[in-house]
């Protein structure tokens, strides 16, 4: 998987628990030593002491993770497909629950929605492999300023068009 921020690649801190084995397993000062704990297993395992990652599915409700929200620094949403876009509300609503932890998208996501992940709310995706090479790191940093204009608020740049049409009304009529 590849981890890629606004300012480009970076490597990834943590490594998936998939099992109840994989939590008991040493992590050591490897790379991705810190845990991303899916939230199906957090009541199976012991929590880490140290802030964690939760994984979560894009079909998750906000009262499933809430209780969580302060003890983790990132929280991973599974994108199954590029056309499933569930996982950018889930962002947008732990976003205004108050989550100010890293967020990222995980799964097949293309570049072209690099900039929509980002207004709303995502600091990073992790892509497959094969999406890496077929769409370079390079690739995603140009696409996250293609937006000038966003139908919707959110935690991108500026005025959505609605906010920008309604002001420009307000100043017409003065």
């Amino acid at each position: 998987m590849t981890v890629i921020t606004p300012e480009g690649e970076r490597r990834d801190a943590y490594r998936l628990i998939e099992t109840t084995e994989d939590a008991k397993a040493p992590a050591g000062n490897a790379a991705g030593s810190k845990p991303l704990v899916p939230l199906a297993l957090l009541g199976e395992i012991e929590t880490p002491e140290a802030p964690f990652g939760l994984f979560v599915e894009n079909t998750a409700e906000i009262a499933e993770i809430a209780p969580h929200l302060g003890s983790v620094d990132l929280i991973a949403i599974a994108f199954p497909a590029f056309s499933d876009g569930r996982g950018f509300s889930l962002a947008k609503r732990l976003r205004r629950e108050g989550f100010t932890g890293t967020l990222r998208a995980k799964g097949p996501l293309i570049a072209d929605q690099f900039a929509d992940a980002l207004a709303c709310g995502f600091d990073e995706v992790d892509i497959p492999d094969t999406m890496a090479n077929r769409q370079p790191v390079q690739q995603w940093l140009e696409m996250k300023d293609t937006m000038s204009v966003h139908y919707q608020t959110g935690f991108g740049e500026g005025k959505s068009i609605l906010q920008q049409r309604m002001a420009a009304r307000e100043e017409a009529a003065r």
